[in-house]
């Protein structure tokens, strides 16, 4: 076997963890922004209909089209890097051809006119995104021993949270317009991600030790039986439950903010709670996956992680106040910010083999991408049609709770 399909055993250096968390920085900018501020941005300048509801519809549409995209290209994307046989490795040729397919989708996507141009490019831009981060979620299964997941899968979330606060208000404190503002996100991305591809390994895979590439092992990989491997099927649906509770109790908070409490100035009100949830979620992340590491125990923390999310979506339901809403947040960014870390390094230890890591945790990342896409759609669903913003946050909160529930029968991690 070769060093590209061997379990790591040397912790990976700071070198390589600095470049690792300023890509994710990079990444989550580029991302996260647009979803909270521009996309709802250009979709209500665009949009023909006085009705808040069907801005938020439309908003919610296209997010859902960007979602099915990316259930087929996150496995795809991690199936095709494993099979990759290259001198740069696997992973770096999709690293690179993620971000570059992601800026440019970003810098097309500002110049449309049309909701229909909007939807075309930002599901490409999610393409991108996802070709990206499917590869780079793979180096800490190929690099990283496993007693160093937690830390390390922290500087995935750590970099989440600042990425979206640093985007915010870099786009309102220089006052970017839409064009200029998804052209400065498209940079922001590329420049972050290449000391990454120069400073990190990436061990080439031999020809001998390639998977066979044919459509019938691609299609058949995106099944992964949950009876014959249960701790992924079970890790796969607490993650899938846990990111959809996050994503309806956060995608619309600025709608929450503008119609639900009546905030005058609603957009400095979401940075206000974004740089809560910045402070908590950073030092959630950190500290308790590095603590997760130490008494080498992964379930607990995913447990406690997504009740913390439960009770703040519970306090948005039946306390709409911004002061509580500001302590919501701070609840928000403790759990979420475990979770985030924690989940994956579990998810890391469940994966059924070796030779298919990139692939398995593709999809393991369908489970945080398609519900921050489709959650705006089913949001404004259940908003406009069911029981308005404490119908969503009541919804929320179920779904982070069932959950916690479903890591517990997790049996071959602790």
């Amino acid at each position: 076997m070769t060093a590209a399909l061997a379990e790591p055993q040397t912790r990976v250096p700071g070198r390589w963890i600095a470049a690792f968390a300023t890509a994710w920085l990079g990444i989550w900018m580029a991302q996260l922004t647009p979803v909270q501020l521009q996309l709802p941005a250009q979709v209500e300048s665009l949009r023909t209909s006085t009705d808040w509801v069907d801005s938020v519809l439309a908003f919610g549409v296209i997010s859902g089209i960007a979602g099915v995209f990316a259930l087929v290209v996150y496995p795809l994307a991690g199936a095709l890097s494993d099979r990759t046989v290259s001198r740069w490795g696997r992973r770096k040729p999709w690293i690179l051809g993620g971000a570059l397919t992601f800026a440019i989708a970003l810098g097309i996507l500002g110049l449309q006119s049309t909701l229909v141009g909007v939807g075309v490019f930002w599901s490409l831009a999610i393409v991108g995104f996802c070709v990206l981060t499917a590869a780079l979620t793979a180096t800490i299964s190929d690099q990283v021993p496993v007693l160093q997941r937690g830390v390390i899968s922290g500087w995935i979330s750590a970099p989440q949270a600042v990425g979206l606060v640093l985007g915010l208000v870099l786009v309102e404190a220089l006052g970017l317009d839409v064009l200029t503002g998804y052209v400065v996100m498209a940079g922001i991305v590329v420049v972050l991600v290449l000391p990454f591809l120069v400073l990190a390994p990436d061990a080439p895979l031999a020809r001998e030790d390639r998977e066979p590439l044919t459509a019938r092992a691609l299609l058949a990989g995106f099944w992964i039986s949950p009876r014959k491997h249960p701790d992924f099927g079970w890790t796969l649906l607490g993650r899938i439950l846990v990111n959809v509770g996050n994503a309806l109790g956060t995608t619309l908070l600025l709608y929450f903010l503008m119609f639900g409490l009546g905030r005058e100035d609603a957009e400095g009100d979401l940075i206000i709670l974004s740089l809560v949830y910045v402070v908590f979620i950073i030092a959630s992340s950190l500290l308790l996956g590095r603590w997760s590491d130490r008494i080498g125990r992964r379930k607990p923390f995913v447990i406690v992680s997504a009740l913390f999310q439960a009770v703040a979506a519970a306090l948005l339901a039946f306390v709409p106040d911004f002061t509580v809403a500001v302590v919501a947040g701070a609840l928000l960014g403790i759990g979420y910010g475990a979770f985030l870390s924690v989940d994956q390094a579990l998810a890391t230890q469940v994966l059924p083999n070796a030779a298919t890591r990139g692939k398995d945790l593709g999809i393991m990342n369908i489970a945080t991408t398609v519900p921050q896409a489709v959650a705006p759609l089913l949001g404004a669903w259940i908003v406009a049609a069911v029981a308005g913003f404490t119908g969503l946050f009541v919804v929320s909160a179920v779904a982070t709770v069932l959950g916690a529930l479903a890591v517990i029968p997790v049996r071959s991690v602790r």
